[in-house]
């Protein structure tokens, strides 16, 4: 068992409040009724261990969860080979970056791609 809770009646979503996509994913589960934890990375920090178990769940590595092809990745770093613990600080560092939203419900998780991938979960 995780750190993070999950419920099956309720969504957990984790996204950051500036991006398009998070604030699209938001309104469309609001607007469609869904009962929804937000989670705005940007003002709650991620632990190491949500970031590890949140990359477990989606069945990828830490490192697949930065986008390196957003401008602040892209402005900061080159393509680096990190280890775990360095792509955590990385993400805790510069939240921003982090490929999102993500939504869970229950043992169920998902990358929100566009704003309908919320009804999947």
């Amino acid at each position: 068992m995780g750190v993070i809770s999950t419920s099956d009646g309720q969504i957990t979503l984790f996204y950051n409040s500036r991006s398009q996509r998070g604030k699209q994913a938001l309104a469309y589960a609001r607007t469609h009724g869904l009962p929804i934890e937000e989670i705005d990375i940007l003002k709650t920090p991620l632990t190491g261990t949500q970031i590890t178990e949140l990359a477990n769940r989606l069945g990828i590595n830490i490192e697949e969860m930065v986008n390196q092809e957003h401008y602040k990745y892209r402005r900061k770093f080159t393509a680096q080979c990190f280890d775990p613990e360095d792509w955590i600080t990385v993400i805790q560092n510069h939240p921003e970056i982090m490929k999102q939203p993500i939504a869970l419900r229950g043992n169920r998780t998902v990358l929100v791609e566009t704003p309908t991938d919320i009804i999947r979960i």
